[in-house]
């Protein structure tokens, strides 16, 4: 099976975060992130990094261990020392879907890790291209009834919180539904706008920029309220499909670190994430600043997991490895 990956967003920051570029009093902390520079997470990183540097009185590299779809990176400090030397950040999703994939899996999040903060959401669309001649949903499930053969949607990879919310979708709507696996968002858009897809599931802030030129259309997003980003489009709730799917990143530490390093580690995030510019910079690519404590995220994971587990289990889909 293909195992890739989806973010939002671009924007560079320079990889070590520290005051003056003298050297921090208290040593050296690496946030790993698991996916590739110049995506919405990296910057999420670098932009946290910098802000908590003078605080922690640290110098922090954000080093991008890409691979298995997150795992290279999670197993980096799942194996690391429980001393502060090393932090992960990844999206939630990784954290509580890989291991319900895997058919042996790599990890446990609850036993391997500990959680530190929450940092910021971001919000998954359903996108027509201009093959569907749908103003809004109700039309747009009408569509997929009167063709039933072309009841096709790109996702950005398999494995991934579209994957399954296609796999809701198909059954709220009772409508069989065929998925395609792209390698990211952007060449499902191509094909949208193209008229080679009719529809997809992407990121929101992926989709913003073709819906806004009228190339392709966002009849709903997955957030509990509507985005603060597209205030006009509709929730899948309130198009009748009993279904809420955002996505968040958060941090983490290798279980049996110092309980004080985390509390300070997760002040020193929120912190960063309420200050001004960095709101503003985080906007600009389409995610929302949260920040949380230790256990605001522990009960977030539980809640996504309680949730998607039933949905992933019922398609049967599996990672082998």
């Amino acid at each position: 099976m293909d195992r890739r990956k989806f973010m939002a967003g671009c924007l560079g920051l320079p990889l070590l975060a520290q005051t003056g570029g003298v050297q921090a009093q208290a040593g050296l902390t690496k946030i790993i992130f698991p996916f590739a520079a110049g995506a919405g997470g990296d910057t999420l990183c670098r932009l946290v990094a910098q802000e908590m540097a003078p605080v922690l009185q640290r110098t922090i590299v954000v080093e991008n261990r890409t691979g298995g779809d997150g795992l290279i990176g999670i197993k980096a400090v799942r194996g690391a020392s429980a001393d502060g030397s090393m932090v992960l950040v990844t999206t939630g999703p990784t954290m509580y879907l890989l291991p319900m994939v895997e058919t042996t899996p790599s990890f446990d999040t609850a036993r391997d890790f500990m959680p530190v903060s929450l940092l910021a959401r971001f919000e998954f669309a359903l996108v027509i291209g201009p093959a569907i001649t749908a103003k809004d949903f109700k039309e747009f499930v009408a569509w997929l009834k009167a063709h039933p053969d072309k009841a096709t949607f790109g996702v950005p990879s398999n494995g991934t919180i579209p994957h399954f919310m296609g796999s809701k979708l198909e059954k709220e709507l009772g409508i069989p539904l065929s998925r395609v696996p792209y390698r990211g968002s952007a060449p499902i858009l191509n094909d949208l706008i193209g008229g080679h897809m009719p529809f997809g599931i992407t990121t929101l802030a992926d989709a913003l920029p073709q819906h806004r030129a009228k190339g392709v259309t966002i009849l709903a997003v997955s957030s509990a309220e509507r985005s603060p980003f597209a205030p006009d489009v509709p929730t899948l709730k309130e198009s009748g499909i009993d279904l809420v799917a955002d996505a968040w990143y958060g941090m983490w530490l290798p279980a049996g670190s110092p309980p004080e390093f985390s509390s300070k580690l997760s002040a020193a995030a929120g912190a960063a994430l309420a200050k001004p510019e960095v709101k503003e910079k985080l906007t600009a690519i389409g995610l929302i600043p949260v920040g949380s404590t230790a256990d605001g995220l522990s009960k977030e994971l539980a809640a996504n997991t309680a949730f998607w587990q039933p949905i992933v289990k019922a398609t049967g889909y599996k990672i082998e490895n």
